[in-house]
C-alpha cells in the first residue's frame, strides 16, 4: 500500500511582495471566451444590483471525449465545445422550460442537471444539428450513489443532518463535530472505473482519504491531507486516462489572515505528489456552483466570470520537488470590498431573540405551503425584464397556477414578515419579481436576500446588505459560526448560516433568484468559494451573547461615524 501525503496546504504570506499575478505565476490560458448575449458564442449575463449577485453561468463539466459543457441557465441552455480546437463548431442544447438548473455533470454520455433534484436529459433531433432540444428521461439510476456524489462534490446535495437538532432548544450550542467523522464519495473515474473514497477527518487540520475499487475491501490508495489553517472541503475529483489522481482541497485561514484558497493536487499513478493547480476563485464574479472540472487527459479547467465576459481557463500547474510533501499556495490577498455607508437613524423593533427562534422563522419561510391563485400568478405572457430574456415570475412558480407550492417567493426590493406576505397574497398581490435590474415594483410581495435575513432576525425594518454591518459584529474565525449567524457581502448578497455539514461545507438558508430558482431555500456551498469572493461571517448583536434580553435600538443601530468612537465601542 502506498501512502500519499498532502501536508500543510496553505499560503506563504511573505511572498505577497513579489507582485506577480496568479496567471503570471501559473500560466493559465483562456481556451474560450463568451460575451454577453444570446448567440452561440455568447452567454446570458445579468449584472449585479444592490443586494443581488450577478447571474452568471453556473457550471462547466468535461465529458469522456474531453468536450466542455457549460450551463448557460440565463438563456435556458447548455453549450458544448471542444477546448482543444478554437475552430470547432459550438453546439447548443435547449433546456426543458420546467427545469432551471444550477449544476450539471456528464456521466457515461448522460447529461444530468440539478435543480434541487437530479434530472437526466436526452438530446433530441439530428446529431449534427447545431441547436438541439433536451427532453427529460425517466431512469431508475438517477439517484444512484455515483450521480449523487458527483453533484455533491460542489455542494449540490440534499441538506444533511437532523432538522430537529436545529429547531430544538440546543440550537445555540451546535458546533462542528470535533470527533472523527467519515464521509463517503462514489466516483465514476475514467482511469480506474468505479471507486469509493472514504474521507476521514482526524483533526481540524488533518484528514485522510481511503480509496477502494467498488466491491473490494482492500485499499487501492491512501492519502493524508493536512492544511496549515483549517481544512475545508476535501473532494476526490478524478483519475485520468494515465492513472493520475486529482483532489480538490480548501484551506480556510482566520479572517485576519489571507483569503481562503482552493487547490487541485495531482498525484502520479504510483502515488507521488506531482503538481499543484491554484484555482483562482477570487478572480470570479458571482457564485458559480461547479467552477472546476478535469478532462480525461488530465487538463484542469476553471470557469471565470468577469464583468461582461465569461472565460473558460486552462489552469496552469506548478510542479513540486520529488520529495516535497508541503503544498504552499500562490499569495492571495483578502478581497477588497467597495466602500459602503453605515446608515444611522433607523429604528427597529427587536423582540427577545434566541437562535432557535431565528432558525424556526427561517424554516417557516422555506417550508410554507401555499396555493398559487390567479392573482398571485399574474397574466400570461409574463412581463419581460428590461434588456434580458428573463421573465418576471420566479421560476419555481412557472406552470403552477392553482397548484400547491413550497417557499416564499423571491421579490426584488420587497420585505415583510410571513404574516404580512400572506396577507398581501390574500389581497391580490403578485407573487415575486426576479427583475433585479428594474425598479422594485409595489404590486408584488415576497422577500429578497436581506429582507429574508432581516425577517429571520425579527427586525421590523429592512436592513440591506450594505446596512447589515451596522447591526452586526464580525465573526473572526469562520469555524466559530453558529446557527442564526449570517454570511454577508455588502452590496451583493447575504445568507443565513445554519450549520457545517459532515464534509466541512456550509449549509445556509437564502432568498435568491438563481440559486433558489426564485424563492427561499436551503443550499450547501464549499466554504472557501464563498469567503474568497468577499463574503464575511457576521453575528447580529442581539445574538452576540445568546441571551434572551431585549436589545434596544440604540444598542443595535447607532454606530459612531468616526473611527475613534468605533474603536472605543469595540473595546467595550
Amino acid at each position: 500500500m502506498r501512502l500519499m501525503r498532502l501536508v500543510c496546504l496553505g499560503l506563504i504570506v511573505g511572498l505577497c511582495g513579489l507582485g506577480q499575478t496568479h496567471a503570471q505565476m501559473s500560466g493559465d490560458t483562456v481556451v474560450k471566451s463568451f460575451s454577453a448575449g444570446q448567440g452561440l458564442n455568447s452567454v446570458g449575463l445579468v449584472d449585479a444590483s444592490e443586494d443581488t449577485e450577478a447571474d452568471v453561468p453556473q457550471a462547466i463539466y468535461s465529458d469522456a471525449r474531453g468536450d466542455i459543457y457549460l450551463l448557460d441557465q440565463v438563456n435556458g441552455r447548455i453549450l458544448k465545445f471542444d477546448p482543444k480546437d478554437r475552430n470547432s463548431q459550438m453546439r447548443s442544447f435547449e433546456l426543458p422550460s420546467q427545469i432551471q438548473p444550477t449544476d450539471l455533470v456528464v456521466i457515461n454520455t448522460q447529461i444530468m442537471v440539478w435543480d434541487g433534484n437530479i434530472h437526466v436529459l436526452r438530446p433530441q433531433g439530428p446529431e449534427d444539428a447545431q441547436t438541439r432540444g433536451l427532453d427529460e428521461t425517466p431512469t431508475r439510476g438517477v439517484d444512484d450513489e455515483f450521480a449523487v456524489a458527483a453533484f455533491a462534490q460542489m455542494g449540490s446535495q440534499k441538506p444533511q443532518g437532523d432538522d430537529a437538532e436545529l429547531l430544538g432548544e440546543s440550537t445555540r450550542a451546535i458546533k462542528r463535530p470535533s470527533r472523527e467523522t467519515r464521509t463517503r464519495q462514489a466516483i465514476a473515474s475514467r482511469g480506474q472505473g468505479s471507486i469509493v473514497v472514504d474521507v476521514i477527518s482526524e483533526r481540524p487540520t488533518v484528514a485522510r482519504m481511503e480509496i477502494r475499487r467498488k466491491g473490494e475491501t482492500a485499499l487501492f490508495r491512501q492519502l493524508r491531507l493536512e492544511v496549515r489553517d483549517r481544512l475545508g472541503a476535501a473532494e476526490f475529483l478524478e483519475i485520468d486516462n494515465q492513472g493520475r489522481m486529482y483532489v480538490l482541497v480548501e484551506n480556510i485561514p482566520p479572517m485576519s489572515k489571507s483569503a481562503a484558497s482552493t487547490y487541485v493536487a495531482r498525484f502520479s499513478e504510483q502515488g507521488r505528489l506531482e503538481s499543484i493547480y491554484d484555482i483562482p476563485v477570487v478572480q470570479s464574479l458571482g457564485l458559480s456552483r461547479r467552477f472546476v472540472t478535469i478532462s480525461p487527459e488530465g487538463d484542469v479547467y476553471f470557469l471565470r466570470n468577469q464583468k461582461g465576459e465569461v472565460d473558460v481557463l486552462g489552469v496552469g500547474s506548478r510542479e513540486v520537488h520529488k520529495r516535497q510533501t508541503i503544498i504552499d499556495g500562490i499569495p492571495t490577498p483578502q478581497p477588497q470590498l467597495s466602500q459602503f455607508t453605515l446608515r444611522k437613524g433607523f429604528t427597529a423593533a427587536v423582540r427577545p431573540l434566541t437562535r432557535q427562534q431565528v432558525v424556526q422563522t427561517a424554516f417557516a419561510f422555506e417550508g410554507v405551503q401555499w396555493k398559487v391563485s390567479s392573482s398571485a400568478y399574474g397574466a400570461d405572457p409574463d412581463t419581460a425584464c428590461t434588456g434580458f430574456r428573463r421573465i418576471r415570475r420566479p421560476g419555481y412558480l412557472i406552470g403552477k397556477l392553482n397548484q400547491e407550492v413550497r417557499g416564499v417567493p423571491y421579490c426584488w426590493g420587497c420585505h415583510g414578515s410571513l404574516a404580512q406576505i400572506s396577507a398581501k397574497v390574500s389581497r391580490g398581490a403578485l407573487a415575486g419579481n426576479v427583475c433585479t435590474r428594474n425598479a422594485p415594483r409595489t404590486d408584488v410581495t415576497g422577500v429578497d436576500c436581506s429582507a429574508f435575513v432581516s425577517a429571520a432576525w425579527g427586525l421590523a425594518q429592512h436592513f440591506t446588505t450594505i446596512a447589515i454591518p451596522s447591526i452586526t459584529d464580525p465573526v473572526k474565525n469562520a469555524w466559530d459560526m453558529l446557527p442564526g449567524d449570517a454570511i454577508n457581502k455588502p452590496g451583493s448578497h447575504v445568507m443565513l448560516f445554519l450549520r457545517f455539514t459532515p464534509d466541512r461545507k456550509v449549509e445556509v438558508m437564502e432568498a435568491s433568484p438563481g440559486a433558489c430558482n426564485g424563492r427561499v431555500c436551503r443550499n450547501v456551498y464549499p466554504l472557501a468559494s464563498i469567503l474568497a469572493r468577499g463574503y464575511k461571517p457576521v453575528r447580529f448583536r442581539a445574538l452576540a451573547s445568546d441571551a434572551t434580553k431585549i436589545a434596544t435600538a440604540d444598542q443595535i443601530i447607532n454606530v459612531p461615524s468616526n473611527k475613534k468612537a468605533r474603536k472605543k465601542r469595540n473595546r467595550h
